[in-house]
C-alpha cells in the first residue's frame, strides 16, 4: 500500500505494511494535519484511535509508525532528542506501519506548523488494492 506525504517543501513516498494498524490508517486517507517536529522525527495527529499492535521502541531511520498514546503518525529520519545512540528512539512504544521510500533525510526540510497531507498513491498497472 503506497502512500505519499506532501508539504509545500517536500514530497516523499512511503509504503505501508499489512498490519491491522496500517490498514486502518490507509482506510482513513487522505489525511491533512499540522506537522510537529521532535529532533529528527515528524509526527502529526490522525483521525484514528488504535491500541498497541506489536508495539516497540526499536525503530530505524525511514520507519513510519503509529503512536497509540498520541493518536499520531510518526516518521523517523534521524535521532529524536531521547535517542542514546545512532538509532532513532520514540518517546514511547509505537506500532511500525511502514517505511519511507527514498532518502528520509529530505524530511529535515519540514518544520513544525507545516501543513502535511497523506494520500494514497495512484496504482500502477499490475498493482492491486489491499483487501479490507
Amino acid at each position: 500500500m503506497k502512500i505519499i506525504f506532501k508539504t509545500s517543501k517536500v514530497t516523499i513516498e512511503g509504503e505501508l505494511n499489512n498490519s491491522q494498524t496500517a490498514l486502518k490508517i490507509y482506510e482513513k486517507l487522505p489525511i491533512e494535519a499540522k506537522a510537529n517536529t521532535w529532533g529528527d522525527e515528524i509526527y502529526f495527529e490522525i483521525p484514528v484511535s488504535l491500541k498497541p499492535e506489536n508495539a516497540t521502541l526499536d525503530v530505524e531511520v525511514g520507519d513510519i509508525a503509529y503512536w497509540p498514546e498520541g493518536d499520531c503518525l510518526c516518521i523517523f529520519f534521524g535521532r529524536p532528542p531521547i535517542s542514546t545512540n545512532n538509532k532513532p528512539r520514540p518517546a514511547s512504544k509505537v506500532n511500525i506501519v511502514g517505511k519511507v521510500l527514498g532518502d528520509a533525510s529530505i524530511l529535515k526540510n519540514i518544520e513544525s506548523g507545516d501543513k502535511i497531507t497523506v494520500t494514497r498513491k495512484e496504482l500502477s498497472i499490475g498493482e492491486q488494492r489491499p483487501f479490507f
